[in-house]
Order: C-alpha cells, then structure tokens, then sequence
C-alpha cells in the first residue's frame, strides 16, 4: 500500500502581497472611474438624494443705510496649477480650469450724512449736499453660473480623494475667482456710476418736493 504525500503550499511573501492589495486598490479605483463617467451605469442602482437639513436660522439683522447705485456682472477663467518639486504630473499635482461669474455692488453710504453735509437756502428752493464718494462692495460668486471646465490630477491625488471627506474641493479656485471679480471691479468705472446714479435719484427727489436747483458734491 502506497501513500502519497502533498506539498504544502508555500507561503505568499510579504511583497507578493503588498503588490496584490495594491492591485486591487487600482482596480477599485479605475472601476468607480469608469462608473463615473460612463453614461447611464451612474445610477445603475437607482440613487436618490434627500435634503434633510433643518431650518434655516436668523442670526442678526443689521440696518443698512446705503443706497445701492450701479451693479457690475464680471466673468474670469481661472488656470490654477499646483506641482510637486521632485514628482511628475502624472504622479502628484493638480490643474483645475474654471469659470467664475459673479457681481459687484457700487454704493453710497447715505448713513454718514451729517447736517453739516446739507444745506437749503433761506427761501427752501435751493440745497446743497456733500456725500462721500462711492464704494464697492464684496464680489458675490455666482453658484448657478460658474462651474468646473476640466481638472486633472496626479495618481496620488486621485488616491487621496477616496479618503477625503471633501474630494474634488473647489474652494481654492472660488476664492481666487472672486479675488479676481473685485480686482476687476476696481478698473470698471462702478465707483464714478454709482456717484452720477445717485445724484440723479437725489435730483429728483428734490425737484419733486420743490427745489429747483439742487447741487450734489461728492468728498470727506
């Protein structure tokens, strides 16, 4: 009577499988790739998305004082690049091209008026006012109208996305669009429309209580 004996399989070493879960980490990865942008296979299994946020809360309410004269609409094309010193692209870094519209508020604080700002003539046909000149508000980034064209990444930083509480972060981009909006905005003549604007409405308003000469000077 013969017996055989097996050879007890040799066990994996340590590289075979780390090269292994790496394998299949890629694989993952590449797969949720293609689902993504392959059409009709992103709502393969039927996602729904439910808003449950509660309500909204009124924190403060601030009195405004200032009249809001002329408004401009801008739009940038923002190229934003981040390399690593010793890696290619294709391992680590990230290219992001997007297009940022957004507006820009130029207004004339009516609040600082002071009596020494306005005058009116002994016979109540005439007056004279001093304002201060007009400022621009904060550029407010238009969600509905600005949007991502393309964004590359390195392997690393797709990699790091999957762990991300907030991948593909577009943070950095808006900020530097509406750095650029109020950069703009500064070069546009908003400041000098909003001064005419308002002098315009003031004119009128006077005319129509009475006066018929009414000056209106723009300083300090």
């Amino acid at each position: 009577m013969s017996t055989s004996i097996k050879a007890l399989p040799a066990r994996m070493p340590l590289w075979a499988k780390l090269v292994t879960a790496l394998v299949l980490v890629l694989a993952v990865f590449f797969a949720g790739i293609r689902l993504a942008v392959l059409p009709g296979l992103k709502d393969l299994f039927g996602t729904e998305t439910h808003d449950r946020s509660g309500p909204a809360l009124l924190k403060s309410i601030k009195d405004i004082s200032r009249y809001d004269a002329a408004s401009g609409a801008f739009q940038v094309v923002v190229d934003l690049e981040k390399d690593a010193k010793y890696l290619p692209d294709a391992i680590r870094g990230t290219r992001t091209l997007y297009v940022g519209a957004g507006s820009v508020d130029a207004y004339v604080d009516l609040g600082r008026l002071g009596e020494r700002d306005v005058t009116v003539g002994g016979d109540r046909t005439s007056a004279t006012l001093r304002l201060p000149h007009a400022r621009l508000g904060k550029p407010a980034l238009d969600a509905d109208h600005s949007y991502t064209v393309s964004k590359q990444r390195g392997l690393i930083d797709r990699l790091g996305d999957l762990f991300s509480d907030n991948p593909n972060s577009e943070h950095a981009v808006q900020q530097l669009a509406v750095r650029h909006i109020g950069e703009a905005a500064k070069d546009s003549g908003l400041t000098a429309r909003a001064e005419t604007n308002t002098t315009n409405m003031l004119e009128g308003l006077l005319r129509s209580l009475g006066f018929t000469e009414v000056k209106v000077t723009y300083g300090a």
